[in-house]
């Protein structure tokens, strides 16, 4: 579990865009894991089964969050993750990246972070999300082609919802 601990602390950060609530949300996570570890299947993935603990903590407290401050909103914080090795043209280039990632819907966003940041598998994804493996890829083809629209300063495309009769 221990050598996990890197790529869930990335996880929670980007969920959340705050350090502090990263590190209590991976917190939390480990002491949920380490308290259901009787409940681990062992023929199961333990990264995926870490990573659907974390992102169901998340869930949860958004969803607590909301009903304690609706009026409010969340307000997403985030930080500037480039080093000024970088230079500012690449800071300011990885800020808008943020901004752009944060306008995602939140389904989109978890697929885009767990495939493309964190490496899990469509499958690993997929039991980490409680969703079809067909639906990441259908998430993240939708995310990826938002991103790309954004980058080229084209608008979103709208969503476009099917009467079923």
């Amino acid at each position: 579990m221990e050598a996990l601990i890197p790529a869930l602390r990335r996880f929670a950060w980007s969920l959340s865009r705050n350090a502090d609530e990263a590190d209590d949300l991976v917190q939390d996570s480990l002491a949920n894991a380490l308290g259901a570890w009787h409940q681990r299947h062992a023929e199961k993935d333990l990264r995926a089964w870490l990573f659907s603990i974390l992102y169901n903590l998340h869930i949860s407290g958004r969803r607590r969050w909301a009903r304690r401050s609706r009026l409010l909103g969340e307000a997403l914080r985030f930080q500037d993750a480039a080093t000024p090795s970088h230079g500012q043209d690449a800071a300011v280039q990885c800020a808008q990246v943020l901004l752009q990632l944060d306008t995602l819907p939140e389904e989109q966003r978890a697929v885009l972070l767990l495939v493309g940041v964190e490496g899990l598998s469509y499958e690993e994804a997929a039991r980490v999300l409680d969703i079809p493996a067909g639906t990441v890829m259908s998430r993240l083809a939708r995310g990826r082609e938002r991103l790309r629209r954004m980058a080229e300063g084209q608008p979103a495309p709208a969503s476009r919802l099917r009467r079923v009769v």
